[in-house]
């Protein structure tokens, strides 16, 4: 199964119009550096839950639903972030992208969105959606990873995204 970006993409919107219908500050803020900042907290959720770079611990990793549930975290506010950016996923060409490792994976993804973060911020220039793209394909590289294939983080981020839906219906 190949994942529908764009459709990702327009369920994301439907999630961050009704989360700031419910927090309407949200679209007072100058930057979106706040969902930067909840990336890299997602991304260090999963990599905790994948224990990668646990080297000196025997303990396993979380069990795969609890790790999917996590990437999808992740996936959430690149999509959010994507959106931000007006990036037409419609129109994206894949990227081809490999890493030695998972812990090299987790690295990359982090320094990706940190760069991206600081382009848009500090607006160095108009290579948004490249680094998105970049971004965005490397994150899914992380979860092919990770073992999932791409029908499987789309299912995935379905199950999280009407999860988040339920609760912001119900005060999260």
């Amino acid at each position: 199964m190949k994942m529908d970006i764009a459709k990702l993409q327009e369920i994301q919107g439907g999630l961050d119009a009704h989360i700031i219908k419910q927090h309407p500050d949200i679209a007072e803020l100058k930057t979106n550096d706040w969902k930067f900042l909840a990336l890299q907290v997602e991304l260090g959720e999963l990599a905790n839950e994948t224990r990668c770079f646990k080297v000196w611990s025997n303990k396993p990793p979380s069990p795969q639903e609890v790790i999917r549930e996590e990437f999808g975290d992740g996936l959430h506010f690149i999509l959010s972030l994507g959106n931000d950016l007006y990036i037409d996923a419609a129109k994206m060409t894949p990227m081809d992208v490999e890493f030695e490792d998972v812990t090299t994976a987790f690295l990359k993804v982090y320094d990706l969105a940190i760069g991206l973060q600081r382009n848009v911020r500090y607006d160095y220039g108009n290579n948004h959606k490249y680094l998105w793209r970049k971004l965005f394909f490397s994150y899914l590289e992380l979860g092919r990873m990770l073992g999932f294939t791409e029908g499987e983080i789309e299912k995935g981020y379905l199950a999280k995204n009407e999860k988040n839906h339920t609760r912001q219906l119900t005060g999260y």
